[in-house]
């Protein structure tokens, strides 16, 4: 019998025992989000700086998925190119993975999605604000591995709204990944060097050289 399980209740035991994915601690091996990053004009920092100063007057009140999308998502993968050629966006994707002992099924949607000739280049989750971003983490790999391919890294971001955590995925002998420092909203130019890091993949994707 397949145990069904949903992908909000998925955990990285699940994800590690199940379909034998492996964390990797080395900064060098997920060096995509440190080296090489585009500058910020003017105009987008002070874009990002009515942002930041957006997402301070919303979190005052409880602020739901939806909110987060529109007022953080929306703007950073807009200054990131990702609503243009060669990107476009999907949401509410339904996703489906199987183990290969096919005992557990996992099933799920994801939030937002990025994607460049057909393949699935960017993951976004997007968790109620207040939520911590290891809740997200187990299911931006599961919608990555769900679409992993031999010849391709996935990267992938995970997003409260206040805190962002990148995420590195690759088929080897067996599927591993990596996970970037975790940046807040509320510290310094933190969301200055998101928005640079997802211009830099933007880059990498255009180029072919992820």
């Amino acid at each position: 019998m397949v145990t069904i399980i949903q992908a909000e209740k998925v955990k990285l035991y699940d994800l590690e025992k199940k379909f034998k994915l492996k964390f990797i601690d080395s900064p060098q091996w997920f060096n995509e989000w440190q080296q090489d990053l585009p500058e910020l004009t003017d105009y987008e920092k002070q874009e990002l700086d009515r942002v930041k100063a957006s997402y301070l007057n919303l979190v005052k009140r409880p602020m739901l998925e939806n909110m987060v999308k529109m007022a953080i998502l929306s703007p950073l993968l807009n200054y990131a190119g990702f609503y243009l050629e060669p990107f476009y966006t999907d949401s509410e994707e339904s996703v489906e993975i199987t183990a290969e002992d096919g005992e557990v099924t996992i099933r799920g949607k994801i939030d937002v999605l990025v994607l460049q000739d057909q393949l699935w280049v960017l993951v976004i989750e997007s968790k109620q604000a207040g939520f911590s971003l290891e809740i997200g983490i187990p299911q931006a790999l599961l919608y990555m591995l769900a679409n992993l391919r031999p010849d391709k890294n996935l990267l992938g971001l995970v997003t409260n709204g206040g805190n962002f955590i990148f995420i590195k995925l690759i088929q080897q002998e067996q599927p591993v990944y990596a996970l970037s420092d975790e940046f807040t909203i509320r510290r310094g130019d933190d969301l200055y060097t998101v928005l640079r890091i997802l211009k830099r993949f933007g880059q990498l994707f255009t180029a072919s050289d992820v």
